[in-house]
């Protein structure tokens, strides 16, 4: 399913409105129409709006200063100008200035339909490239939720399950456990999938600008507040807002946050026109966000309305089963183009015991340190910190794997980095070919 953009379209001439908006509707598109300037501004101001059709002479004004006074407002929309032939100069001068393109009266249909097309798509472009400046940048995949434990699996089920759906969802688990990854999967399997994804980590706004980061402002709002500015929510228009330490934005704020997800609209600081958000939100906290209820210091109905579907994301300690993809899938992922490194089986046997208070974000910071200390593409656990040494299995609340299950998850990677190739499996395991065949049939492991 598409999420129509929406367009407006400003003319005195009633039948060239009810024209557009009978021709124009789509389920790509939706028109709406406005006949004055001033009605414009009014819709302008309650709603976003993606491209603008805008005739240059108004009863009330002037499709030119309409130009200058939205794209103030919305640098993203795109605006097309109708004119008549006496008014081609100034089209042609508007163009110049930033206006996206004009149209003559009288005008064809399918021409000014390819025309918002093309309008709405560098739209799009414009936004998603705002969106990477709020997206926190991530080398490993934020599709891939890397294991083979129950916990990923039913992490996976759940997320597949929300496909169709629009709620908000709140991710809970310990800091560095990959909540971030599972928003951005949620994301690229729901509908508003091709539109952007806004990453806003809440611990790191400043607390007495969190409002206008994330609302906007308008010029003069504030002291310093010298030109109008978009917050985090316009710029997710028709995509997804994550939120993430949630628990960390001010108790002044929860509540105009619980507003927008329950009525859809918000105001930027300054101004008191409503204008839509149309965008999902996602969540994301490492606090108890029930004891903090319990406690004051966050606001209930806006925990209530957050949790509606919860996903949580158990320690690393939790599914060690997991530890052996993982390194597989970093060391290719943070050295891609360098010849395969293997894990000794010492070092392996480590990296199981260890706790990982880290978590995720922390293996990956150990091997990355591995891969500088590795000179023969073979971690050992000299390349392994202090920390993880001084373990040694004591400090694991649950038991290594045995001899038999390393060996096992071995020969899987081996077998899976080689494409199954049986013989280049076996000279990297440093064993003839009917040895392996021999540990294939005793592991019972399938082709990978």
């Amino acid at each position: 399913m598409q999420i129509p953009y929406r367009v407006l379209a400003v003319d005195d001439e009633s039948s060239i409105l009810m024209l557009l908006e009978k021709e124009l509707n789509s389920p790509e598109r939706t028109v709406h129409t406005a006949s004055s300037a001033l009605q414009a501004r009014s819709m302008f101001a309650k709603q976003e709006y993606d491209v603008l059709i805008l005739d240059i002479k108004l009863p009330d004004g002037d499709g030119m200063d309409l130009y200058t006074e939205f794209k103030a407002q919305s640098p993203d929309v795109e605006i097309i100008l109708i004119t008549g032939h006496g008014d081609i100069d100034n089209a042609v001068e508007a163009m110049r200035i930033g206006v996206y393109d004009y149209i003559t009266k009288p005008f064809k249909l399918d021409r000014l339909e390819l025309v918002l097309d093309r309008a709405f798509q560098r739209v799009e472009l414009q936004r998603e490239n705002r969106g990477l400046r709020h997206t926190h940048k991530s080398e490993e995949s934020g599709l891939r939720l890397v294991g083979k434990s129950a916990p990923i699996e039913q992490i996976n089920f759940l997320i597949d399950k929300l496909r169709n759906s629009e709620v908000p969802v709140l991710i809970t688990g310990e800091s560095g456990a990959g909540k971030d990854v599972v928003a951005r999967k949620i994301h690229s399997m729901s509908l508003r999938k091709s539109h952007p994804l806004i990453i806003k980590n809440c611990a790191m706004l400043e607390r007495n600008l969190v409002r206008s980061e994330l609302f906007g402002h308008k010029k003069g709002a504030f002291t310093g507040a010298s030109e109008a500015r978009e917050g985090l929510i316009p710029l997710a228009h028709n995509g997804t807002l994550f939120l993430d330490e949630i628990g960390d934005i001010p108790e002044d704020v929860q509540a105009s946050l619980l507003r927008v997800i329950e009525t859809k609209t918000y105001r930027r600081m300054g101004e008191n026109e409503e204008r839509r958000a149309d965008l999902r939100f996602l969540f994301a906290t490492n606090r108890n966000l029930a004891k903090a209820v319990e406690d004051g210091q966050f606001n209930e109905a806006l925990f209530h309305r957050i949790n509606v579907f919860n996903i949580h994301i158990p320690r690393l300690k939790k599914r060690k089963e997991d530890i052996p993809l993982l390194v597989d899938f970093f060391l290719d992922t943070i050295n891609p183009d360098s010849k395969h490194t293997a894990v000794s089986d010492k070092a392996m046997n480590l990296l199981m015991s260890y706790d990982w208070p880290g978590n995720i974000r922390e293996l990956r910071n150990v091997l990355e340190r591995a891969l500088i200390l590795t000179d023969n593409n073979v971690i050992t656990e000299h390349a392994l910190p202090k920390e993880i040494l001084d373990c040694n299995n004591i400090c694991s609340d649950t038991p290594p794997m045995s001899l038999e299950s390393m060996e096992r998850s071995h020969i899987i990677r081996i077998l899976k980095y080689y494409d199954n190739n049986k013989q280049k499996a076996a000279e990297a395991l440093g064993i003839g070919r009917k040895t392996l065949y021999r540990k294939i049939n005793k592991y019972e492991i399938l082709p990978q």
